[in-house]
């Protein structure tokens, strides 16, 4: 925040925003100014799955993986945090579900796997920060299979970083959808 502060002009441009309108004013005296998408919004955004504890909400991400899989569609799982990221695939190697994780443990690797996320079933998982403000481009046959399906495995304290891992499906009028898993014991670990 100091180091924006020395700078007499300030502006930028992000898709969340809005959820932090206030805080921008507050701290920088900037107003937000909402413009609307240039293409329809077709994103699916589906209600919150509301699960008894982690493991069954786990066990619901891992089926609703497979059958979105099957069904050739590419799916970008997000997580909280390198641990949970490995678990999940973890889950999906037993099942035998080819998966790429991204969790700022491979750098190098991370450009191909962004590249390949898009494709017909592929899975990856994500932490927050990974892959961040990328476009994950969609071959005409995963438009017609129903686009980019984000899952969230929880939400987070900030609505701006469950929002973006929402937008990174149903991109410049591209089809998608979004659920996000919920556990009541998930802020009890």
């Amino acid at each position: 925040q100091n180091y924006f502060r020395m700078y007499r002009k300030l502006s930028g441009m992000t898709g969340t925003a809005i959820t932090e309108a206030g805080e921008l004013w507050e701290i920088y005296k900037l107003d937000v100014v909402e413009i609307p998408t240039n293409r329809p919004l077709l994103r699916d955004d589906k209600q919150d799955f509301i699960y008894k504890t982690t493991r069954e909400k786990y066990n619901a991400v891992i089926e609703d993986v497979v059958q979105l899989v099957a069904q050739g569609r590419p799916v970008l799982v997000g997580t909280t945090s390198v641990e949970i990221s490995e678990l999940l695939g973890r889950m999906l190697q037993m099942r035998k579900i080819k998966h790429n994780i991204l969790n700022a443990k491979l750098h190098k690797r991370e450009a191909d796997v962004v590249a390949e996320a898009g494709n017909p079933g592929i899975v990856t998982i994500a932490t927050n920060m990974a892959g961040r403000g990328t476009d994950i481009k969609l071959s005409d046959e995963v438009k017609a299979s129903g686009g980019l399906a984000i899952i969230g495995t929880e939400r987070h304290d900030s609505r701006r970083v469950d929002r973006q891992l929402r937008g990174r499906a149903g991109r410049q009028g591209d089809v998608g959808s979004s659920q996000f898993y919920v556990a009541l014991d998930d802020n009890l670990m």
